[in-house]
């Protein structure tokens, strides 16, 4: 990986006969791979059964329309698609963007100036309000809990059976 000072000079040397083989056609030299499809009915049987393209689209036989169909079906949708595309897009996309915008910028407001504040006060005054509670616990509600378990464990409930 280091800096290589020499400079080396690259060619491809091809024999004149390589070149003009490698220009033929590869199909062309290969056989017909696939056999042609049998017919299944030979005898015309169900002749009546065939529907054709124009049976489809509902065309005469005498007109011969169907690329100028095809042709210009095909650009009306992709007209109608990009007009669409661009209403879309004018009309929804654009105005959600700027309403997201909005919105994720009152909230990161809000997080910024209100929310983190308020959790670092609190984690600040924590270790303070840990000292009140355990002294609240022990002079108070720890006293008044064992007395009223003295009271209460001088009743007796006897059951009898009859």
């Amino acid at each position: 990986m280091g800096l290589e000072k020499e400079k080396m000079e690259t060619s491809v040397i091809m024999d004149e006969d390589e070149f003009n083989r490698s220009i033929e056609p590869i199909l062309g030299k290969k056989p017909n791979v696939y056999s042609e499809e049998p017919d299944r009915d030979p005898k015309d049987i169900n002749a009546h059964l065939k529907v054709g393209f124009e049976d489809i689209i509902a065309e005469p036989i005498s007109a011969h329309s169907f690329d100028r169909v095809w042709i210009g079906s095909h650009a009306v949708f992709e007209l109608v698609k990009y007009i669409f595309y661009r209403i879309l897009t004018t009309f929804l996309a654009i105005p959600m963007a700027f309403i997201v915008g909005i919105v994720f910028g009152i909230l990161s407001c809000i997080h910024i100036w209100v929310v983190m504040p308020v959790i670092h006060s609190c984690m600040m005054t924590l270790p303070s309000i840990h000292v009140i509670w355990t002294s609240l616990m022990d002079m108070f509600i720890g006293p008044f809990f064992l007395s009223i378990g003295r009271c209460l464990s001088s009743i007796n409930i006897k059951t009898l059976q009859n």
